[in-house]
């Protein structure tokens, strides 16, 4: 598929207090009359909070903010306290889960991600479910774990996300490395891991799989996702069941620009359909540091 950019949406920072630089890892949820955009912007002090921003249906004019974040890092000494970045949300009778990274700052290696979930009962103050993460280190997931995507299927709840197989040292530092995985839960908050790898590493040049968006169409289950070598691209894959995954990157439909905020790379993408149009949010340069963009599907 052709998607048509249609520019920034979010700018890198958002003109908030609190906001010092980025506004990454977009998540959307659409109204009758209006869609909301969760992002991550950092702090002074480098670490991400949660915003949200409010457009109108067709994404245009200028959004309002709320003016403080929506979640922030942990205490001290918490998986989360140096930094919550946006994942997914999910709806739960009339409440929202908003599933976030948490990250911790290492000493053998410079971070720690692990999956985290705050709840709203109404829409406007999200309070953790647990001070501990969702998704804890385990032998299936022995480094990290991080943003997952999930869709609730016939009450079964399925999840996505982005697990560590290792860090490798390059150029005198470590890099990390990780790819895609599922797990299941009844309940959304405790998971069954079996290790199943839907989205692996290819090539030699390739060291990460990120922040998988999921849609299902009727027989198809469509996936978008970064994958990095010299610098994110967006990929995308296929599959039948959620499980068994073709990878079909070139079908992404959408590149880098000759110049601008999003020359360099394309990352973190969320994609969701209003009406008949499809619309595609992502990152460009700097993981987020130049903002959101948007692009719409040709022909929708």
């Amino acid at each position: 598929m052709d998607w048509k950019k249609k520019g920034l949406l979010v700018p890198g920072p958002p003109p908030l207090r609190w906001a010092a630089s980025h506004a990454a890892l977009p998540v959307t949820r659409a109204a009758d009359d209006s869609v909301e955009v969760y992002f991550s912007s950092r702090d002074a002090d480098g670490r991400a909070h949660v915003g949200r921003a409010r457009f109108a249906r067709d994404l245009s004019g200028a959004p309002s903010y709320d003016a403080r974040p929506l979640l922030s890092p942990g205490p001290l000494g918490t998986f989360d306290d140096a930094g919550v970045t946006t994942s997914c949300l999910t709806e739960q009778g009339d409440g929202l889960n908003l599933y976030y990274s948490g990250w911790t700052r290492g000493v053998t290696v410079p971070f720690y991600l692990f999956v985290g979930c705050a709840r709203s009962d109404d829409g406007k103050t999200f309070v953790r479910v647990s001070s501990a993460p969702l998704l804890e280190r385990n032998d299936v997931d022995p480094y990290l774990t991080a943003s997952p995507w999930i869709l609730i299927e016939n009450e079964v709840w399925r999840m996505w996300y982005v697990s560590g197989v290792g860090w490798e040292a390059v150029d005198g530092r470590p890099r990390h490395r990780y790819h895609i995985k599922y797990a299941e839960s009844r309940d959304g908050l405790s998971w069954k891991r079996e290790g199943h790898v839907c989205i692996d590493l290819r090539g030699e040049q390739e060291y990460a799989i990120a922040r998988p968006c999921v849609v299902r169409e009727r027989d198809v289950y469509r996936m978008w996702y970064s994958c990095r070598g010299d610098a994110y691209r967006l990929g995308y894959a296929e599959s039948a069941d959620g499980l068994i995954w073709e990878r079909l990157d070139a079908e992404a439909g959408l590149a880098p620009s000759a110049e601008g905020w999003d020359s360099e790379m394309l990352c973190y993408p969320a994609v969701y359909d209003v009406g008949d149009h499809r619309h595609l949010l992502y990152n460009g340069n700097g993981f987020g540091e130049t903002g959101i963009g948007h692009a719409l599907r040709v022909g929708s």
